[in-house]
C-alpha cells in the first residue's frame, strides 16, 4: 500500500514558506546568527525575526496561541492550502512537539512574581493545546488529533504514527509534522547539558562543539490511494518506508557504536523494499554534538557498509528545532527529490578522526535523488528514521 505525500509547508529562521527555505539552502545562507533579544543575547540562535503579533498579522491568522502554536498553523496552512475538507475523507492532524506554549508560560510566571495574575492564559501551555490551536486554524476541529512529545524525534513519529494510521485503514489523510519556539527554558536546559556551542556549530566535524537551537515547524500531508482519488490532489512523493528503535543507552547520550541508528536507518529501508545502493542521500540528524554526530558516524557506515551515500545535516542552516526537525527535514528530503539537489554541511573542514567521514560540501544540482532517508534522534534513545522517495 503506498502512502502519498500531496502537501508540504515549513517556516524556519531560514524563510517563511517552501520556497524561501529552499533559497536560502540554495544560496548556503544560514539562519543561526547572534541575537539581540534579552534571553539570548550573544549567543548564537536560528531565531524567527518576527513577533507572534507580526507572523499572525502577517499570515491573517484567526486563532489566538502559544508562539509553537502559531509557527505551527503557519506551516501547516502551507502544507494544507490546497486540499479541502470531504465528509467522504477521513482526515487528522498529528503534531510533535516538545515545549508546547512554554513561550506564553514563562512570561506569564515573570508577571506573576510582579503581582499580575493572568491564570487564563496558562491555557495554551499544554503540548496537546497547540495541536488543538493548529487544527482550529485549518477547520479541523472535529477530526482525529493526536500529539507526539519525544523531545527530537517527534515529527519524525507523527510522520510515522500518520502512515500507521492510514496503512491499517483508520483514517485517509494526515497532516503530520512538528512544531516548536525557542524559549528560555530550552535555551538554559541546553546549556546545562553542556552541549550548547557558542561558536556556529559545525556537524560531523572533527572539532564540533554542540549545538545552536533553532525554532519553526514543518508538516506534510499524506494520503491514501483512496483519498488522493477523492481529493484529486497532485502526489509529490512517497513515504515508503519509516522505522523507529530505542536503544535506552543514557538519558541524553546516544551508544557510541549508533545501535538504535542502526536499527532504525535499517528497519526503514528493509520496509521499502529497496537496497542500500539505492538510497541516494541521507538527511543525517547531525546535531553537532560530540555524541551524537560519531554515533551517527559509526551507523551509517555500517548500515551501508563503508560506502556512505552523500549526507549532510541541514541543522547547520535552521538550528536545532526540536521536536520540529523531523518535519522540517522532511520537507526539505522532497525539495531534494523534486529539484534533483543535494544540500552542503555547512561550518565543516575537518573529518572526524574516528569514522573519517566527509560529509556533502556543496550545493549540486542535476543530480538523480530518487530515495532520501532522514534522521531523527530523541533524548533517552529514541530513534526514528523516515525514507521518502519520488513518485515511480
Amino acid at each position: 500500500m503506498q502512502i502519498f505525500i500531496t502537501g508540504y509547508g515549513v517556516i524556519s529562521s531560514i524563510g517563511l514558506n517552501v520556497e524561501e527555505n529552499y533559497n536560502s539552502l540554495k544560496n548556503s545562507k544560514s539562519g543561526i546568527k547572534l541575537t539581540e533579544s534579552t534571553v539570548f543575547k550573544n549567543y548564537k540562535v536560528a531565531n524567527i525575526q518576527y513577533s507572534n503579533e507580526e507572523l499572525a498579522t502577517m499570515f491573517k491568522l484567526q486563532t489566538k496561541g502559544s508562539r509553537t502554536a502559531i509557527l505551527g498553523m503557519i506551516a501547516a496552512k502551507e502544507a494544507f492550502k490546497d486540499h479541502e475538507l470531504s465528509s467522504e475523507i477521513r482526515t487528522g492532524l498529528i503534531s510533535g512537539t516538545s515545549v508546547g506554549g512554554m513561550d506564553l508560560t514563562e512570561n506569564l510566571y515573570k508577571d506573576y512574581l510582579k503581582g499580575n495574575l493572568r491564570a487564563d492564559e496558562y491555557k495554551h501551555h499544554p503540548s496537546g493545546v497547540s495541536t488543538i490551536e493548529i487544527a482550529k486554524e485549518l477547520g479541523l476541529e472535529d477530526c482525529f488529533l493526536n500529539t507526539i512529545s519525544t523531545a527530537c524525534s517527534s515529527a519524525a513519529n507523527a510522520i510515522m504514527q500518520g502512515a500507521r494510521l492510514i496503512k491499517n485503514n483508520v483514517l485517509d489523510r494526515v497532516i503530520v509534522g512538528g512544531t516548536d519556539a525557542l524559549t528560555e527554558f530550552t535555551f538554559n536546559g541546553f546549556r546545562s547539558l553542556m552541549i550548547f556551542d557558542e561558536e556556529w556549530c559545525r556537524p560531523f566535524d572533527n572539532t564540533r562543539n554542540g549545538l545552536n537551537l533553532g525554532e519553526g515547524a514543518g508538516y506534510i500531508v499524506l494520503e491514501s490511494e483512496k483519498s488522493l482519488k477523492l481529493s484529486k490532489s497532485k502526489a509529490i512523493g512517497v513515504l515508503s518506508g519509516w522505522n523507529s528503535s530505542s536503544d535506552a543507552y543514557h538519558q541524553t547520550a546516544s551508544s557510541p557504536e549508533g545501535y538504535g541508528a542502526i536499527l532504525s536507518m535499517t528497519g526503514a529501508i528493509e520496509m521499502s523494499g529497496l537496497g542500500i545502493n539505492e538510497i541516494n542521500y541521507v538527511n543525517a540528524h547531525g546535531t553537532s554534538t560530540p555524541n551524537n554526530d560519531l554515533s551517527e558516524s559509526h551507523a551509517l557506515k555500517t548500515v551501508f557498509e563503508n560506502d556512505v551515500p552523500p549526507f549532510s545535516s541541514t541543522k547547520s542552516y535552521t538550528g536545532h528545532t526540536l521536536a520540529a526537525s523531523g518535519g522540517i527535514e522532511a520537507v526539505f528530503a522532497l525539495l531534494a527529490i523534486n529539484n534533483g539537489v543535494l544540500y552542503p554541511n555547512l561550518n565543516f573542514s575537518e573529518v572526524i578522526t574516528e569514522t573519517q567521514l566527509t560529509p556533502q560540501l556543496l550545493f549540486e544540482e542535476n543530480k538523480i535523488i530518487k530515495h532520501v532517508l532522514s534522521n531523527s534522534f530523541g533524548f533517552g534513545g529514541n530513534n526514528s528514521s523516515i525514507l521518502i522517495s519520488g513518485l515511480n
